[in-house]
């Protein structure tokens, strides 16, 4: 099985490297840019004419923009359904980008921790990746970006409002960032409620492994800014930073308070975890990633100090069925997933010792 994307199967995601600040407990940092070109009616709303002229005018951006000519670009219609699958589970465009009406393209810088989305729910969706918490750092990636497009594009801009945008709460600076953050212990010592409470009313929101619209796997929550009016990008910045080492600490305290309490049936739970990964014949992505949390949390914790981080990041993104099926380079049935899954898991435990 042949696919638009073997070649990034291949390797693993950039923003999961296991490395950058606080990596035990945050896996990624995301900032994304919603932008429109001036005197162009918006996706939602506009006809296939006007969205053929937006991939025209980034068309000619990719001969004239050195860091643009550098990437992956590909139409819409040239991505079929397990590739799709491959970039939502990447996290390089969004669960509906590629779904209904197909006047749309993608890019993909060569580092892949940036891709912009075009005729999204915007006429352009720049989004940039960074490992472990690095809101700065992921925001001048996409900056760069942003900076070199806005030299040969007008954007839809005004003096009050700021960047306009398809829904109003994106209006403003046109930025979201949000971090991919791990809490076994808070939601083991149930105290997650509380502190989703506590988040959302820092003017945060919390959302699933995916962003919007999507569950929460592995005790991966996405944590991301609310309000993007009225307040700069550094205001944003700093907002997601400092909420974010707020969580962590709690996070910290609730895992000592595992320790002090809880122990020996911690261990067992993460032994058991290790166990059923190394060993097991059959595995369903979701279990994938709820074993995963045990052996991230156990790794954290120094009860398993033989994986390390980037090893279980890799397990995590290859459990995924798209990059299952990469993987083995054949399309399979959800049974059929199940059972590579656990062989795959098997050939990647398999160098470890316990």
């Amino acid at each position: 099985m042949l696919t638009m994307f073997e070649d990034m199967a291949k390797s693993p995601a950039a923003w999961l490297s296991g490395k950058g600040e606080e990596s035990l407990v945050v896996l990624s940092t995301r900032v994304r840019l919603a932008r429109n070109v001036a005197g162009c009616s918006y996706p939602a709303s506009s006809d296939s004419d006007t969205k053929k002229r937006i991939i025209g005018y980034f068309d000619s951006l990719l001969s004239r923009s050195s860091i643009l000519s550098k990437g992956r670009y590909c139409q819409a219609s040239e991505i079929g359904e397990l590739d799709k699958n491959f970039l939502i589970e990447r996290h390089l465009i969004s669960p509906t980008f590629l779904n209904g009406e197909r006047t749309k393209a993608l890019f993909i810088d060569p580092s892949e921790r940036l891709s912009i989305m075009i005729n999204e729910e915007d006429h352009l969706r720049i989004q940039s990746l960074s490992p472990g918490l690095d809101p700065k750092g992921a925001f001048e990636l996409a900056a760069e970006y942003d900076a070199e497009i806005g030299r040969h594009l007008e954007y839809d801009y005004d003096s009050d409002f700021g960047y306009l945008t398809a829904c109003p709460t994106n209006a403003g600076t046109g930025m979201r960032t949000s971090v991919l953050i791990h809490l076994p212990g808070l939601v083991l010592t149930r105290e997650i409620e509380k502190v989703i409470s506590t988040i959302t009313r820092s003017g945060l929101i919390v959302r699933g492994f995916y962003g919007e619209g999507t569950d929460v796997l592995g005790n991966l929550f996405q944590v991301s800014n609310q309000n993007t009016l009225g307040l700069t990008e550094n205001d944003i910045l700093e907002q997601i930073g400092s909420v974010t080492r707020e969580i962590i600490d709690r996070e910290a305290a609730a895992r000592q308070r595992l320790v002090d309490e809880a122990a020996d049936m911690i261990a067992d739970k993460i032994w058991r975890a290790y166990g059923i990964l190394k060993h097991a014949r059959v595995l369903t992505s979701e279990e994938v990633m709820n074993l995963l949390s045990a052996l991230r949390l156990g790794h954290a914790m120094k009860i398993i100090d033989f994986l390390n981080i980037a090893q279980i990041n890799e397990v995590l993104l290859l459990s995924q069925p798209a990059h299952l099926q990469n993987y083995f380079g054949a399309e399979m049935d959800a049974a059929k997933r199940d059972f590579a899954r656990a062989q795959m898991v098997r050939e990647k435990m398999a160098g470890s010792k316990d």
